[in-house]
This record gives structure tokens, sequence and C-alpha cells, in this order.
């Protein structure tokens, strides 16, 4: 039976590239992780040790600095699309590129009420994403999302009427605390868009079907959440979500002569609840 190379591509992964936005009052600061992803007519280089067509992914890191300085200066998928086509462009060996972005988010401190000019506060855990992928065709598709989005509700969240056999010892429950670490991403119908707006728009309707969905489990949020965000916005074709179960389990408090009214709970880190989703039209 003869063998052949099958599907391969390469790239340069985590180059982490921080960049000031100076304005005439203040600044932005930037700091996003780019990977790059080539793939093409690579096949030499695996059979032969030809590398007369391997970009070398030291080029390919030092191009996410070098066009840093003109280009980043709006969202992470104009970038993307930036980085994209620069390497479609100059390497007719390349058949597709894939670019991920992960921003980690910085916000001006505010005193008085007063955005700091060049002060910033950040660290938490949310991160915004974006994958851009061009064909040497230039076909491109771009894709958004959020990373490590913490979203809890103190009530408003039940989960009942589930199958019970010999090990269940969950009880069933009309009032929780809902708690997840959310991800979520979405593919947008074109490639010229505002996706800094659209962007915000999603964030924010998640935000807020959340906060004021009735929910009767972790699925029943989840689908929620990707159907009003598909109702509000026609330029996404689908989103799909990753909704972990962050549980937090009401305390005994009865050995201390108390009862626990829903209010001392234990915070778990594992095991969890692991519930995902993707939300379509039609």
């Amino acid at each position: 039976m003869p063998i052949k190379l099958g599907a391969n591509a390469y790239g340069k992964n985590a180059v982490n590239l921080s960049r000031i936005i100076r304005h005439g009052s203040h600044h932005e600061f930037r700091q996003v992780s780019v990977s790059v992803q080539l793939t093409g007519d690579f096949d030499a280089a695996h059979t032969l040790g030809d590398n007369s067509l391997i970009l070398p992914t030291d080029t390919q890191k030092n191009t996410v600095y070098a066009l840093a300085k003109e280009h980043f200066t709006g969202t992470i998928e104009a970038y993307g699309l930036v980085l994209a086509r620069h390497f479609v462009s100059r390497n007719p060996q390349v058949r597709k590129v894939r670019i991920e972005l992960v921003e980690h988010l910085w916000q001006r401190m505010e005193f008085d009420g007063q955005a700091h000019p060049h002060s910033f506060t950040g660290g938490g855990s949310e991160k915004r994403r974006a994958v851009v992928a061009l064909t040497a065709e230039c076909t491109a598709t771009v894709w958004a999302g959020i990373k490590g989005l913490m979203l809890l509700k103190t009530t408003d969240s039940a989960f009942v009427g589930y199958p019970k056999d010999e090990y269940t010892v969950l009880p069933e429950t009309t009032d929780r605390i809902l708690a997840t670490k959310c991800e979520a991403e979405w593919e947008y119908t074109s490639a010229d868009l505002d996706f800094e707006s659209l962007y915000q728009k999603v964030r924010t309707s998640l935000l807020r079907t959340f906060s004021e969905h009735k929910s009767l489990s972790v699925q029943h949020t989840l689908y929620a959440i990707g159907k009003k965000i598909l109702e509000e916005t026609e330029e996404i074709k689908e989103i799909s979500l990753v909704m972990p179960n962050k549980h937090h389990i009401p305390f005994n408090l009865e050995p201390f002569g108390q009862a626990n009214t829903n209010e001392v709970f234990v915070a778990t880190d594992a095991p969890f609840g692991y519930i995902t989703g993707t939300v379509v039209r039609g």
C-alpha cells in the first residue's frame, strides 16, 4: 500500500504584540496574541527536505510586528485581514491563510469621572477573539468571539424534571446560582462590516439575555442567548457557545443550628458540567 502525505499546515503561534496608539489627548494600549497558519504546496518540504517554498515562521512573526505600526489601529478583525492578504499576495504557494487573534482587554483608569490619558487597568479573564481565513482566490471568512467571560446571577435559575436513577443524589431546585465562564464564537456573513459595533452589539445582547432569561437549565439559557443574537443581528450566520457550569453548592448549616435559605454556598472548581451548543439559521 503506498504511503503519502496527508493534510498539513504550519505557521507561527503566540506572537505577543503590544501597541500604543497615541491620540492628541490620550493613549490607547492594545495587547494581542497572533497565530498564523499557512496551508499550501509544502509537500516537498516533508518528503524531500526541500525548503524552497517554506516561508520561515520567524519571517511570519516579524511580519506581524512590522505591519502593526501602520495597520493595527482598529479592530483585530481588520488587522487579521491585513495580515492574511499580505501572506496570500506574496506567496503563490499558499492556498489558504488562517490568522487567529486573541486580545487582552485594557481600560483607561478613571478618577473623579475622568479617564486618565495614559494609565490602564486590565488582567481580567475576558478576552476578545477573531479568526480570519483567506484563500488564494481571495475568499475571506471572518469569525469573532469572546473568551473567559465570567457570568453569574443569583436567582431566576432552576433545574428540575431530570431523569433519576440509583446514583442520583442531586436535589431539584427552582432557585439556584447560575454561573459560567462563557466562550462564544460567531461567523460573519461578510468580511466588509463594522466589526467594532457588531462585536459590542453581540456582547451586550449576550449579557442582557443571560441576565433577563428565566433559566430552566444552562442549555435553556445557551439557546436563548444564541437565538436572540441571531434575531437581532442579520450579519451573523451562526453562533457557537461554550458554557461550563461553575457550581455553587449550598452549604449544610444544620449541624450549627442554622437554616441555609440559599445564602451560603461552596464554590467548586471541579468537576463541573460542560455545556456547548451552536445556534444556526433555518
